[in-house]
């Protein structure tokens, strides 16, 4: 079975958004990888997912919206008829100790996806997951579970005989199953000293039992329970606790069934909370540990699979055969800065390429695939970017001859860039012979503007001032990216360019002062260059992109293979380390360090650069003997 390319890791940096654990691609209980930190429950571990842990849950502590308030007491209206007793049974608190099991700190260190990730995400946690359709999903469980709850209570109190005759004395409602899992979840939070103090405090049998007579004390259990998670949670969650210990004596003081269950539904997202805190607190301690031994780990897991056949990989040597085949004696296999790496940074950096296409990688990366994704995506904005720079500056010089009436008496007649200056027709597609190709960062550091065109010398009346235009073109940049980035992101990122492509040209025509009936043609061409990975203009703009993308590879690469694990996390993602715990000479490591951390800055070629090496670093270690090159042809780096 080849391995599932859908396996890849979140990030973004976006933000990064990062990931964990699941059963393994053969579904056998080894951790599969999956997009997102995940936490799953027993029962519903297809719907329930956990990202990244939010400031705060507590927005899940109120009520549904259908909720009214409800006094314990009859209304005139009389009570509401509850829901069949079948569907009652079936339901389960939206938090229990099995749906948090994979916060427990054995899962987390045998989770392979979480194992891999925490080397790429300074930021990596776990979270709640309230976005997308699973977490829709858990919502409409979570409300049907304390919808359910209310009527019970309210069928208990109004109507007792029917409550009875449903349930009897069999605890197969939601209050009892409530504290059930509220005590599980608690005894994996204390000590095993204190376990034994909690049998006695929250004893669930005598309580239901004094819950049927009428005389459970819910305040006293509530003062009780408050002082328990107080004495074990962190500070930032007391006034939680106080909440819910507020929400449950005034329910109980009021005889107010919905206050009773907001406080009931506070005290289960409070422990929630209290479990992620535990586990992100063990994520950060044991990091250093767990990524130092990030290769020996994955290697047992992957030879595990790979001998039971649950993985294939043979498309992988082929991959780095044709590589080795297709770019021998190119920069990258013959730089000494790659060592043994030469073909498969060669290999990577042209699949990221928007000219590769959606040609996928071979199955070794399916931890990376997604982190790899984004790379391509920001590659190809870059790519667009500098297209956007290249025909505004392009766009300008027309608009600057065409106000020029004294051009022509000064140029000479067999000018060749004169048809083109002074017609409306200009090939957007066939910029000047000579031009120099423009700078590809994202950022406004060496933009396209950062230094003149040389195709042309413009006699000395009609050259503009080269400070206003390097801040001209730097605006429009930084207002090109700022449509870039307020750009819808569901999209595949040609349809989102297409669907910018008027937006764009419509922002770079405002910076120019051409004829405004050249802003349909301008708009078509721009479309046409930003779309079409083999139009001219695109394909140099890209040539240059990866010869330059090569050169701030190989002096990361060349830095980066000596380290250790924990130093390489450290500095390729921008946190600074001891200086005797790096490979290299300190005052190199300032420079480089500072380079990497202005480039995650400003999102750049070098940052793309960084990410690629890190990844491929990380990579080459795993899975260099395993799938891409036999011993005999490794030499010592």
């Amino acid at each position: 079975m080849k391995a599932d390319q859908g396996f890849g890791g979140p990030v973004e940096r976006r933000r990064r958004n990062l990931s964990t654990s699941a059963p393994g691609p053969n579904g056998e209980g080894d951790a599969r990888p999956e997009k997102e930190v995940k936490r799953k429950p027993a029962k519903d571990d297809e719907d329930e997912a956990a990202q990244t842990l939010s400031d705060s849950p507590r927005t899940q502590t109120t009520a549904g919206p259908g909720a009214a308030p409800l006094s314990r007491n009859p209304s005139a209206d009389g009570s509401p008829s509850p829901p069949p007793a079948a569907h009652q049974q079936s339901l389960d608190p939206p938090v229990t100790r099995s749906s948090l099991s994979e916060l427990e700190v054995s899962k987390i260190i045998n989770n392979p996806k979480l194992r891999h990730d925490i080397n790429f995400d300074p930021e990596l946690h776990f979270r709640p997951n309230v976005e997308g359709d699973k977490g829709r999903r858990k919502h409409d469980r979570a409300s049907h579970f304390w919808t359910a709850l209310r009527e019970q209570l309210i069928e208990f109190i109004v109507d007792r005989p029917s409550f009875d005759e449903k349930h009897s004395t069999q605890d197969d409602w939601c209050l009892p199953k409530l504290l059930k899992a509220v005590k599980d979840i608690i005894q994996t939070l204390v000590p095993q000293r204190d376990r034994q103090f909690l049998d006695e405090g929250l004893n669930v049998d005598l309580l239901m039992q004094q819950f049927y007579r009428g005389i459970a004390d819910l305040e006293k259990l509530a003062l009780w329970l408050s002082r328990v998670l107080k004495s074990h949670c962190a500070p930032m969650r007391d006034e939680w606790v106080d909440s819910m210990y507020n929400q449950l004596s005034n329910g109980n003081r009021n005889n107010d069934v919905d206050e009773l269950v907001n406080g009931m539904r506070s005290l289960l997202s409070v422990l929630e909370a209290m479990k992620l805190d535990v586990a992100n607190h063990q994520i950060r301690c044991l990091r250093p540990a767990l990524i130092e031994e990030t290769t020996a780990f994955e290697q047992k897991f992957l030879m595990k699979k790979l001998r039971n056949r649950k993985m294939d990989i043979d498309d992988a040597k082929p991959w780095y055969r044709d590589a080795a085949r297709t770019y021998s004696g190119n920069g990258a296999t013959s730089s000494s800065s790659f060592g043994d790496m030469g073909i498969f940074f060669e290999g990577l950096s042209r699949s990221m390429l928007p000219s590769a296409g959606d040609k996928p990688l071979p199955g070794t990366f399916f931890f990376d695939e997604d982190r790899l994704g984004r790379v391509r995506s920001d590659i190809l904005d870059a790519i667009n970017l500098d297209v956007c720079m290249r025909m505004y500056e392009d766009l300008e010089r027309i608009a600057r001859f065409s106000k020029t009436p004294a051009f022509s008496n000064h140029a000479s007649e067999d000018d060749p860039l004169m048809p083109s200056m002074i017609s409306h027709e200009f090939n957007f597609n066939t910029p000047p012979s000579h031009s120099r190709p423009s700078s590809l960062a994202l950022s406004s550091a060496g933009s396209a503007s950062s230094s003149p065109r040389s195709s042309m010398v413009l006699p000395s009346y009609i050259v503009p001032d080269m400070n206003e235009s390097k801040t001209k073109a730097r605006n429009l940049r930084e207002s090109l990216v700022a449509l870039l980035q307020q750009a819808p992101h569901d999209h595949h990122h040609i349809d989102r360019w297409r669907a910018m492509a008027s937006s764009m040209a419509l922002q770079i025509f405002r910076f120019t002062n051409a004829p405004s009936e050249m802003l349909p043609q301008f708009e078509e061409k721009l479309t046409h260059n930003v779309c079409k990975i083999k139009s001219p203009m695109f394909q140099e703009i890209e040539e240059a992109y990866r010869i330059r993308l090569l050169a701030e590879l190989a002096t990361r690469v060349r830095y980066f293979k000596s380290l250790s694990g924990v130093c390489l996390f450290s500095i390729a993602t921008g946190n600074r380390v001891p200086s005797n715990s790096r490979g290299l000479d300190a005052g190199r490591d300032r420079d480089l360090d500072a380079a990497i951390r202005v480039g995650q800055q400003e999102g750049g070629i070098e940052d793309i650069a960084t990410r690629i090496a890190h990844v491929g670093v990380v990579h080459w270690r795993i899975w260099a003997r395993m799938a891409y090159v036999d011993e005999d042809d490794m030499s010592m780096d």
